[in-house]
């Protein structure tokens, strides 16, 4: 697992922050200020190969019900240990960690997923979008017209009836607008939550997962709104909303449908590989007890004594892993980072290898491969690292890591305008738009004009910065 966030860990939010919150940019929006601050930074993303793909599996059937399993619709897995689930826009769903870890069945968090995609079918977003203009407008007359009455009073002398009328016709229709807007994204999540046990039924998958989650915050949900105004909140009541949710599910034939017993086992491999990565060690231990054998205690073990301790013990361990699965690529992987990230990166090409071999070729993992195959600093390796790097990279766009090591081995070999390349490429990427256009800029001066590697060195010196990025 990599956080491919910016440096730096994630602060620890307070208690209210992780209260349930399954949002859309429609709430986002109401928060302009959250979202500038989100922008400028850039989300903190986690990366990993075994997690993204039972994601994928989650979602797919459902994505098919809903008809938009032609969309390329991806699972983005942010680094927060909040319970919190959102779509931002048309094409992917986001889901914190701390979402997966604390779904103890995969039909917890595919009853999330479900919501989430409702949201997407339901074209929330844009039907957004048209409220907001629509609110912007009706603002602004209501403005005009408050002002025009504050003007015509203000003549009237100071303290007059017409000016004080003036200013409520400001800040009356503006709460107005206001408390219309959150009714419009109330009846939105309710709608998701109709559809999402739509889509569940039909893939015969049971939507109590979906209200066990929803009714597993709603006490401290109630608590946070203990004495709100039910109109001022963007999403309905929590006990509402479970209330509606469970008569909705438990029509379905398949309420009491129980989640397949290997798809329960890889979900709690998941959640013990988040937690060894992402918790400290004691915590890690705590929910993993020593004297737990099961095959998630063991691999949450592994990996927290690769992090935390001795690499030879870790590695028995993995070993151990490998013995009895022998063909889990994750595994695999797992003996390769810990071997590559303590300094062996010519012990870690051979599992390395394995794993991308059982994997068929997952890019994340052949990026690890190159970046073992570059950092052993064999030169018989350089060739091989180029092919296979430039292959993760042609099938993973967005992965800094792939052309930064792609950067190295082409330095390594003397192509230096590629590696400018790749290297522009990589901090483009990271949102570095300075630096990209420079290196891009003199990638150029080493490519014959008009050239394939030209064009893309040019495309970077004149292309527009990514969406949440800075143009410095």
């Amino acid at each position: 697992m990599k956080d491919r966030s910016q440096p730096g860990r994630t602060a620890r939010r307070s208690r209210a922050s992780k209260l349930t919150a399954l949002v859309t940019a429609a709430a986002l929006v109401l928060a302009p200020a959250a979202v500038s601050a989100q922008e400028n930074r850039g989300p903190p993303l986690l990366r990993d190969t075994e997690i993204e793909q039972l994601l994928r599996e989650y979602t797919r059937p459902i994505l098919r019900a809903a008809g938009l399993e032609k969309q390329n619709i991806q699972i983005v897995i942010i680094n927060d240990p909040g319970f919190n689930a959102f779509v931002a826009d048309g094409r992917r769903i986001f889901v914190n960690y701390g979402a997966l870890m604390k779904s103890e069945t995969p039909n917890q968090i595919i009853g999330v997923l479900a919501h989430e995609t409702g949201h997407l079918a339901g074209g929330h977003l844009s039907k957004m979008r048209e409220q907001l203009a629509q609110a912007q407008t009706q603002m602004i007359i209501a403005m005009l017209l408050g002002a025009g009455a504050m003007v015509a009073g203000s003549r009237s002398g100071p303290g007059s009836g017409l000016a004080n009328a003036g200013a409520a016709a400001i800040s009356g229709p503006q709460e107005m607008i206001r408390r219309s807007l959150l009714s419009y994204v109330r009846q939105q999540e309710e709608n998701a939550d109709r559809a999402g046990v739509k889509f569940l039924t039909a893939t015969g998958q049971s939507a109590k997962g979906m209200y066990e989650t929803f009714k597993r915050f709603t006490s401290e949900s109630l608590f946070a709104a203990r004495g709100a105004d039910p109109y001022q909140q963007s999403h309905p009541m929590p006990a509402e909303r479970v209330a509606a949710l469970e008569e909705l599910a438990r029509s379905s034939p398949y309420w009491d449908k129980k989640d397949d017993p290997a798809l329960q086992l890889r979900h709690d491999m998941m959640r013990a590989k988040t937690s060894a990565f992402m918790e400290r060690q004691d915590t890690v231990y705590r929910r993993y007890p020593l004297s737990d054998n099961s095959l998630p205690a063991r691999y949450a073990h592994a990996i927290a004594t690769y992090l935390h301790g001795d690499l030879n013990s870790a590695l028995a361990q993995i070993d151990g892993l490998i013995h009895l699965q022998p063909n889990n690529a994750y595994f695999y992987e797992l003996r390769g980072q810990a071997l590559l990230e303590r300094g062996k990166p010519a012990d870690a090409i051979a599992p390395l290898r394995k794993a991308v071999q059982l994997s068929n070729g997952a890019p994340l993992m052949e990026m690890l491969l190159g970046q073992a195959l570059v950092a052993s600093d064999n030169k018989a390796y350089t060739d091989e690292a180029i092919t296979i790097l430039r292959a993760a990279v042609a099938r993973e766009k967005e992965a800094p890591i792939g052309y930064t090591q792609l950067a190295m081995a082409y330095g390594r070999k003397g192509d230096y305008a590629q590696a400018d390349l790749a290297s522009a490429q990589a901090a483009f990427l990271r949102g570095d738009n300075k630096t990209a256009r420079d290196l891009a800029s003199r990638a150029k001066t080493r490519f014959a004009v008009g050239t394939p590697g030209w064009v893309k060195a040019d495309d970077i010196v004149s292309a527009r910065p990514m969406p949440g990025q800075k143009n410095n």
